[in-house]
């Protein structure tokens, strides 16, 4: 080691180091730090630096000696490191010297290749010149983590001052105090003297704040000429910089008049870009002798985009009613006339069908109605007088014949009473025929009307006795009564025990809505389908509409009665189902908004009365 010192001395290393030590820039670095090296390995005959500028892609950099080196003869051993990517020691073609080649990886990724060409013999030396080699690449390890280390205090000082930008902006309310905070807080913090910021308004930007001052507009040409500076930028979607970066290629007409104007200060406009379009721009102002660098566009690039959404979030929150809803109706019919949205078109050109088919298709319009079925005719089996059960053979639900017995009462007290009447009459008989042979008139004539009388009380008797026997007045359905658990209980005089209705004749009974009532009208014709029977349809005719309203689940109904104009033997008084009256052919659409549109009349009317 000390004859490896003492041969860095005898190359001028202390110049070597006052150079190493005093490099401004990375080639000066690189530079300084292969001859440093290349003077401390023996033998050293030229040596070449490769590093990576970009991921994946690498340029050498420095050589040593810098006007008598052969770079190409390092080349295929610099190549092979970075094809295999390890460190190598071989011998040159031609030539007894050796070619030693070491690359740099820090954290997994090669960063650099150092070659050197050696002329030495010897294991020992050639191990030793290798290690040396090793050892000098941590100075190259050292300027790119400093490098790093410098690029992410950068980025974290833009972060936070981004971030502290956005929460200054999110804690005003406004979108003008929001502005004003936002350009101050980015000039103090970017070292500009002025920054201004502009929305699009109607396909042009307008100057919406300046940094340092409440007001806008009162300098004309100054905010006219910021405008069209903000525009320059937008129309080339891209930020522009005067005076110009070095690989820069854009129009700066604008910027250059600006710059003119204000005694040709430094300028850069950068476009904000949100909701997939351009909303406007940021423009930058310094003084002359402090131009705009590479980092300063970075920082104040990254802060525009994380503040720009939420200053144009404010900028359409602060608009104006009128304004927001004629942004909102140009931004729906752009879309719907633009490029792109296919479904939305789809659904409209759906839409404006349906409205334009209902608008001019007719339907029949039909009333709905709950319904019930009732016989025609409803015959009440009462009484004749007081007496007692003796049989009851019918019930409610039998099908009975005419004259099918239904009950009958006790009739012993009546037979009885009957067979006394017989026994007077014949009594009398006897009494009357002696009168007769005996010539006497007056008891003959008195004895005959008592004759009568018994007759008229027997002929009661048998009619009393007739009537203890109740039968089906027709044939059809016995729709209440049941005795079975009465049999030799009492019955009173004009007691309703059977109601019998017949098959062949129905009254059709609708509740129709009061609202819908004014609809219907005698001699209407409908059709209705009846729970038990869904797959038969009955057609009626409407007979009668009663004037009385009956209340039933919230509502008021009217009670409308009609007959069928079929009947079959499947139908059974009491079935329940729905009816549909045909009232008359309508629009489509104001059949089905009927409801909708009553309603909103006397909503309307409630709240203007």
């Amino acid at each position: 080691m000390e004859s490896v010192i003492a041969q860095a001395q005898e190359n001028d290393a202390p110049d070597l180091w006052e150079a190493f030590t005093a490099a401004c820039s990375e080639d000066e670095y690189y530079q300084s730090w292969l001859a440093l090296q290349s003077g401390w390995i023996n033998g050293s005959v030229q040596s070449l630096l490769i590093v990576a500028i970009q991921p994946e892609q690498f340029t050498p950099v420095a050589s040593w000696p810098q006007e008598e080196s052969d770079p190409v003869r390092l080349s295929d051993v610099a190549e092979r490191v970075l094809e295999e990517q390890c460190g190598l020691l071989v011998e040159m073609p031609g030539s007894p010297h050796y070619a030693m080649a070491y690359p740099l990886f820090i954290e997994e990724r090669l960063h650099a290749v150092v070659a050197v060409e050696v002329a030495v013999s010897g294991q020992a030396q050639l191990q030793q010149a290798m290690e040396q080699l090793q050892w000098g690449t941590a100075w190259l390890e050292l300027l790119v983590r400093r490098k790093q280390a410098e690029l992410d205090q950068a980025t974290l000082y833009r972060l936070k001052t981004a971030v502290d930008l956005l929460a200054e902006t999110l804690g005003k309310e406004q979108f003008a105090e929001a502005a004003i905070a936002f350009t101050t807080e980015l000039a103090a913090a970017s070292g500009c003297e002025r920054v201004s910021l502009g929305f699009m308004r109607g396909g042009h930007i307008k100057l919406e704040s300046v940094s340092h001052s409440a007001e806008v507009g009162q300098k004309m040409n100054l905010t006219r000429a910021i405008e069209q500076v903000m525009e320059e930028a937008v129309l080339q979607r891209h930020e522009v910089a005067y005076p110009a970066l070095d690989d820069e290629v854009l129009i700066c007409r604008e910027h250059e008049a600006l710059s003119r104007q204000q005694a040709m200060a430094s300028i850069a406009t950068f476009p904000l870009f949100c909701r997939d379009q351009y909303v406007g721009a940021l423009t930058c102002e310094r003084a002359a002798d402090q131009p705009f660098t590479t980092r300063d566009m970075e920082f104040i690039r990254t802060v525009s985009a994380l503040v720009a959404p939420a200053m144009e979030e404010k900028y359409r929150l602060d608009r104006p009613l009128p304004v927001v809803v004629w942004q909102a109706l140009l931004e729906q019919l752009e879309a719907l006339f633009g490029a792109g949205h296919v479904g939305r078109k789809l659904f409209t050109t759906l839409v404006l069908g349906l409205v334009m088919f209902f608008s001019t298709a007719s339907g029949d319009y039909r009333l709905s109605a709950d319904v019930s079925l009732e016989g025609a005719i409803r015959r009440a089996i009462v009484v004749p007088f007081d007496g007692y059960i003796d049989q009851a053979p019918g019930r409610a639900g039998d099908l009975v014949e005419q004259g099918q017995l239904l009950c009958s009462l006790d009739n012993r007290d009546l037979r009885l009473q009957k067979l006394a009447k017989v026994s007077q009459h014949r009594q009398m008989e006897r009494q009357y025929q002696d009168a007769v042979a005996n010539h006497d008139r007056s008891q003959a004539v008195i004895i005959k009307a008592q004759l009568a009388q018994a007759q008229a009380e027997m002929d009661l008797l048998d009619a009393r006795l007739a009537r203890t026997t109740l039968v089906a007045p027709f044939s059809g359905l016995v729709v209440s009564g049941d005795l079975s658990q009465r049999l030799g209980g009492a019955v009173e005089q004009g007691e309703v025990l059977f109601e019998v209705t017949p098959l062949d004749a129905y009254r059709v009974i609708l509740k129709v809505d009061e609202r819908r009532i004014a609809d219907v009208t005698v001699g209407q014709s409908g059709t209705l389908v009846l729970s038990s029977l869904p797959d038969n349809r009955y057609p009626f005719i409407i007979d009668k509409i009663t004037p009385i309203t009956k209340a039933e689940d919230g509502r008021n109904y009217f009670r409308v009665e009609a007959h069928l104009q079929q009947i079959d033997d499947s139908l059974r008084p009491g079935m329940e189902g729905v009816g549909k009256i045909d009232i008359d052919r309508r629009k489509l659409i104001g059949i089905w908004a009927r409801d909708f549109v009553e309603w909103l009349q006397l909503t309307l009317w409630k709240w203007t009365a």
